[in-house]
């Protein structure tokens, strides 16, 4: 990272200064200087955009409400925050919950596919247990297989979080598996 020279510096200090009275239009001048610095470090870390953004959200919501932690003698603005971004993605990997990725899910089909009665066999015990599956579930997984959708197109689509719209379609291919299987 370039390190700030005099003048950026200066400018800086008179935006955090501002932004300790409360003048919004000093925020959005530091957002729009350093939002990618702290998104680009966050995403590095997190290797996942919607965390990153999440950290990216954090980051300034902390510098908004308590700017007086920032002292501009211990170094740039810039810096501090990327030190901040890092340290929120950090604790944001050590929370999350190992999982099982969508693409690990492997759906199997123990009969034999090659002829007309198997087929129709996997056909039912396919349609019986989708009935069977919640519906949010069911949606999140008819979004993604029939309509094509990214998972983050489905989140924005039905306004959930993309977490969730991970879990729920992860479950649903689970539950798919299971009755798959079953004899």
């Amino acid at each position: 990272m370039q390190s700030a020279g005099p003048q950026e510096v200066t400018k800086d200090a008179a935006l955090v200064l501002r932004l300790r009275a409360g003048d919004e239009s000093a925020m959005e001048q530091l957002y729009d200087r350093y939002s990618g610095i702290v998104y680009s470090v966050a995403l590095r870390v997190l290797n996942d955009t919607g965390a990153a953004e999440d950290v990216l959200q954090e980051v300034f919501l902390q510098l908004w409400r308590n700017p007086g932690v920032f002292d501009s003698g211990l170094g740039s603005l810039g810096a501090w925050l990327a030190v901040i971004a890092r340290n929120r993605a950090i604790d944001a990997v050590r929370k999350r919950k190992p999982e099982t990725e969508v693409e690990n899910v492997i759906l199997s089909v123990d009969c034999d596919l090659e002829s007309e009665t198997g087929r129709k066999v996997s056909i039912e015990k396919a349609r019986a247990a989708l009935v069977n599956i919640p519906a949010e579930q069911r949606k999140a997984l008819e979004m993604a297989f029939f309509q094509g959708l990214t998972h983050m197109e489905i989140a924005a689509k039905t306004g959930e979080p993309l977490g969730t719209i991970k879990t729920r379609i992860r479950a649903a291919l689970i539950a798919l598996r299971k009755a798959m299987t079953q004899k």
